[in-house]
């Protein structure tokens, strides 16, 4: 079986519906809590899924295990093996490939549609911003596009939501993975961030349940065909490192 490692930031913002679909896709799933991982011991695993959290990749004084994580984003990217990266984990993406990540003018946070490039439009990505989808979006920092990267959607408050590096690294900006279930974790944990800005939470928890659920068979789709491009490098034998013990 094909090992996924997640690294997850706090213990509510997990795979969500990405974990039936990942196991579905025929991958273990094994979580690295990132905030006591010791990273360095880690090898190579077949996909990498960096999450999100409410913290910057800019925090490193405060949070010094970031500066482990970034270097195992970089020796996953450096080996052209399979990489997701969502909101904080795409930010951390882009800050290995030498991009700056910096404050919005003000956070985006609730349901909204992608709007896609013409690279995202022949992208799996595709499958998430079909007519009538919305995604969830909740976060206050965004990066420049690294150099090399291929911009894949954008939406009027955040220009790079979604990137590319070749078929194996890829960043959402927004959240695909999120259940309504989940999110009630995110209401009680992200209270604070929530009073500071004009959100209800009844109103986001009334919009999130009928999207949320919208999301899961073109959650899957766009899972599956993305693996299947990231993997094909490695099934034509141009990777051949040691898996994850």
């Amino acid at each position: 079986m094909k090992t996924a490692v997640v690294i997850r930031h706090v213990h509510f913002e997990h795979l969500g519906a990405l974990e039936p679909a990942l196991r579905e896709a025929g991958y273990g799933v094994r979580y690295l809590e990132a905030p006591t991982a010791a990273f360095e011991l880690h090898s190579l695993p077949d996909l990498l899924v960096v999450l999100g959290g409410p913290i910057s990749v800019n925090d490193t004084e405060d949070y010094p295990f970031l500066a482990r994580e970034l270097s195992l984003v970089q020796r996953q990217l450096e080996q052209k093996l399979p990489l997701l990266g969502i909101c904080l984990g795409a930010q951390l993406i882009a800050r290995a490939l030498g991009a700056r990540v910096f404050p919005m003018r003000g956070k985006e946070v609730g349901w909204s549609p992608l709007e896609l490039t013409e690279a995202g439009a022949r992208h799996a990505i595709r499958h998430l911003a079909a007519p009538g989808l919305d995604v969830l979006h909740w976060h206050g920092e965004t990066f420049d596009l690294p150099a090399g990267a291929a911009r894949l959607a954008s939406t009027p408050l955040c220009e790079n939501q979604a990137f590319s590096v070749g078929d194996h690294a890829l960043g959402l900006q927004f959240h695909p993975e999120v259940t309504a279930e989940q999110l009630e974790g995110w209401f009680v944990g992200h209270v604070g961030e929530l009073a500071s800005i004009p959100v209800q939470v009844t109103r986001l928890r009334g919009q999130s349940a009928p999207r949320a659920k919208r999301l899961e068979e073109p959650l899957r789709r766009f899972l599956n065909e993305w693996l299947r491009a990231s993997e094909e490098p490695r099934a034509s034998g141009a990777s051949d490192l040691p898996r994850l013990s």
